[in-house]
Order: structure tokens, then C-alpha cells, then sequence
């Protein structure tokens, strides 16, 4: 009897190897894999995603939660320290940050634009230009994530690294809020708060968001801030969180048709003024001439040109290469934004449950249908719909946080090639999970039905 309480008392045995194991393997995965090391970064990444969801499965004392909490939280803090080996994203922040330093707008010019013209700015060299992924586009990240790209290069003006680690440590830091945040909201909610793994363990969120420096994690975190600041009832507070959120990712932009009728005409009137006022305020150090029109053109070409990963658009894309022999991304790319657009207006019209627990499934809804329908799917983009349904019956995104990082196979080529196999995997096993979750809600709904008639 002594000896069971003692080991009550204690992390178990295979606690602790679990924890431990999660550290090593987010070593292994930030520090000893390449992007084009597939096999490696499978081998790693499968053992860790497996052991995610055995702990969120499994782990049901308290004590077990905080510690794998902190092994979370530990791990990204391991990664902040590794410079991004899955994402060469990192230098055209640097390129960007050390523009903004020389009192040059980032939004005015393409990269090429600084060599052809023999301009003499030291750090904008063509050794930095080499590694950029997209030096023929004009940049696209908004005035937050420029922030922090200037305060990186301006502290690390002549290191990648030491500008890595810098903005990595934003990043750590806006991860650490967003995981405070997200067990406040539970705990209001009166909701589990072994959901906090779902996000804390995540090793698609540990090594996208801190590992590689993908700015979704500002994003997350200004929008549950709002999220939690409407529900204390700090209406004006969050309206600024909001446009925060939006300035580091414009993505939120879709969810704010679902605050109307929770908030009401007169109030909503009053959170979108201060909203946009924000917005202005924020943005109003990139505006100039050339800002509005180089900003526009760049999300026209995301929408019109780029393409990866994508679920319905790759089989519309199939069918007019059979119809027309060409792909015809510049005709579906706008009209499946407009439709993402009509259907998410469309939802928030007819909401009936207006409760700001229902209004994660709604934002669930919103992000979920933008994926489905998008051109262009990166593993980070999972990040958010992996939050809302922490509030929501709902576990699908983790399945695809998991799925979609077998993407990383199509840089494992002599050339980069995009591996449709793997797409189709990923999607249908997906959409058959996700199926199979609102197959039970029916199931749930009808049975609440019979009982209450």
C-alpha cells in the first residue's frame, strides 16, 4: 500500500521515457535533418507523431498534463536554438528586415531590382539573393512579422544565425502566450485540459512554428488573445488583438463575419472601426504609391500561380487539362476564393448557436473550407485549424498535421517533383476521418433528438 501511493506521487517509469523521448526526437528533427533527408526525417518524425497521439489518448492525471506540457514547451525551446533546415522562408526576412534598416520599403521593390541597379546596400548582396526562394515576387508579409524581421537584423545586422535565432525567440515567446492562453480558454470553457496537448505536443507545431520560423505563431497567438479579451468582455482590447493578429497573418480577415451577430450591429460597428483603425496604424509605415498595388499583385499571383499540396483544386486542375489541355489555375484560383468567400458569409448568416464556445467550430469551419479549397497547402497552414478543434468535438486536423508533413518527400528528388501519391493519401484519409467524425455528430444529434421527443 506504502509503495502505491509512493508511485502515485512520482511521474511514471514510462512518462518520463515518453518526455524524454520527445526531446530527442525534436533534437534530432531541428538539428540533424535536411530537407531533402526524407527517409531520416520520416524515420524521426513518425516515431514522434505516434507518441503524440498516445499521450493525448492516454495521459488523464493532471500532474502527467503539466509535465508533458513542459516537455512542450521545453522542446521548442531546443529549437530555438537551430538554425530553420526545412525552410529557406528565413532569408527573405532577413532580406526584408536589413532592407527596412536601410530606410528602404521592402513592398517597393523586387529583390533583383537591388542588383541589376548596382545598388551599394551593405547585407543586399548576391549571396543572400542565391538562397531566396521567390526573389521574382514581390514580398508579402504583413507589418508585424516586418517587425520583427527589422529588430532581427538590426541586433544581427551581418549573421544569418544570430537574425534566425533572434526572431526565433519572438516566436518561443508568442508560442509560450498562445499555450497560457489556450488553458485559460479551456478552463472556461469547463473543457478537458488534456486539450492543451493537442497543441503543446504537436511535433508539426513544434517544428514548423518554432523550428523552421513560421509566423503562424504570432498569428495564433494576437487571435486567441482577442478570443479571450471579447469573452472577459474587453471588447475594445481585443478589437486591437484582432487587427495584430491580421497584421501578422492576413488570414484572420476570414473569420470576422461570425463576430455580426454575436457582437450585434451597433457593437460590431464599433470592434470593425477600431479594428481597421488599428490596421491603418500599423500598416501606415509600409504605405506609399507603389505599397497598394505590389502588396495586391502578390496575392493575386498566390491565388493565380502557386500551387502545392492542394485537395479540390488538383482535380478541378485535372479536369481542364483534360477539357482544355492546359491548367486553368488563373480561372479556378479566384472563383474557389470566391466561393471559400460565399460559403463562409453564407455560415455566419445562418449561425444559429451564437455562444463564443460555438464560435471555434464556426472559425473550425471557416479555415477548414479555405484549406480544402485552396491552391496552395504548406504544412504550417494545419496549425490552425489544429487550435479551433481543441474547443470543438472535432480531431481531424490532427490526423492531417501528421499527414501533410509526407510532403517533404517531394524535396527528396534530384528535382524538386511534387509526389501526387502522397497528396492523395494525405486527402483521403482525411476526408475519410473527418467523414467518420461528422457521421457521429448525426449519430449524437439524432439520438439527443429521440430521447428529448
Amino acid at each position: 500500500m506504502i509503495r502505491k501511493n509512493a508511485s502515485e506521487k512520482g511521474l511514471s517509469f514510462y512518462t518520463l521515457i515518453a518526455g524524454i523521448s520527445i526531446l530527442f526526437l525534436s533534437y534530432l528533427l531541428g538539428y540533424e535533418i535536411g530537407q531533402s533527408d526524407f527517409t531520416s526525417f520520416l524515420f524521426y518524425f513518425s516515431p514522434f507523431f505516434l507518441a503524440y497521439c498516445g499521450i493525448y489518448l492516454y495521459v488523464k492525471k493532471e500532474r502527467d498534463i503539466y509535465f508533458f506540457l513542459g516537455m512542450g514547451i521545453l522542446a521548442r525551446f531546443i529549437l530555438v536554438f537551430a538554425f530553420p533546415n526545412l525552410s529557406d522562408d528565413i532569408y527573405r526576412f532577413i532580406w526584408d528586415g536589413r532592407l527596412i534598416n536601410h530606410g528602404i520599403n521592402p513592398f517597393n521593390y523586387l529583390p533583383s531590382f537591388f542588383l541589376e541597379n548596382g545598388n551599394n546596400i551593405k547585407g543586399i548582396d548576391q549571396a543572400l539573393f542565391d538562397l531566396l526562394n521567390s526573389p521574382e515576387y514581390y514580398t508579402i508579409y504583413p507589418p508585424i512579422s516586418q517587425a520583427i524581421f527589422t529588430v532581427a537584423t538590426a541586433l544581427s545586422p551581418d549573421s544569418y544565425y544570430g537574425s534566425a535565432l533572434i526572431m526565433k525567440m519572438f516566436m518561443f515567446l508568442f508560442e509560450c502566450g498562445s499555450l497560457y492562453l489556450i488553458i485559460q480558454l479551456l478552463k472556461h470553457f469547463g473543457l478537458p485540459l488534456k486539450n492543451v496537448l493537442i497543441y503543446a505536443l504537436n511535433p508539426m507545431v513544434i517544428l514548423e512554428i518554432t523550428g523552421n520560423l513560421h509566423f503562424e505563431g504570432a498569428m495564433i497567438f494576437f487571435l486567441l488573445l482577442a478570443i479571450y479579451l471579447l469573452i472577459k468582455k474587453r471588447t475594445y482590447l481585443s478589437a486591437i488583438a484582432f487587427a495584430l493578429s491580421i497584421a501578422s497573418k492576413l488570414l484572420p480577415l476570414m473569420f470576422l463575419p461570425f463576430l455580426i451577430k454575436r457582437l450585434g450591429w451597433r457593437k460590431s460597428l464599433r470592434y470593425f472601426s477600431l479594428l481597421g483603425l488599428t490596421l491603418v496604424l500599423v500598416f501606415s509605415p509600409l504605405f506609399n504609391a507603389t505599397f497598394f498595388y505590389n502588396f495586391a499583385n502578390s496575392l493575386d499571383l498566390y491565388f493565380q500561380k502557386f500551387e502545392f499540396n492542394a485537395s479540390i483544386y488538383y482535380i478541378l486542375r485535372w479536369m481542364g487539362m483534360q477539357l482544355k489541355g492546359y491548367n486553368l489555375i488563373q480561372t479556378f484560383g479566384p472563383i474557389l476564393a470566391l466561393i471559400v468567400l460565399a460559403l463562409i458569409c453564407y455560415k455566419a448568416f445562418r449561425e444559429k448557436n451564437l455562444s463564443f464556445q460555438n464560435l471555434f467550430l464556426a472559425f473550425l469551419f471557416a479555415i477548414s473550407i479555405y484549406l480544402f479549397f485552396a491552391t496552395t497547402i504548406h504544412p504550417w497552414y494545419t496549425s490552425m485549424p489544429l487550435v479551433f478543434c481543441m474547443f470543438t468535438r472535432f480531431r481531424f486536423p490532427m490526423l492531417w498535421t501528421g499527414m501533410i508533413m509526407l510532403t517533404y518527400i517531394n524535396y527528396s528528388y534530384d528535382e524538386y517533383f511534387e509526389n501526387l501519391w502522397i497528396v492523395a493519401l494525405e486527402y483521403s484519409l482525411v476526408f475519410i476521418f473527418l467523414a467518420y467524425e461528422l457521421s457521429q455528430k448525426s449519430a449524437i444529434q439524432s439520438k439527443t433528438s429521440a430521447s428529448s421527443s
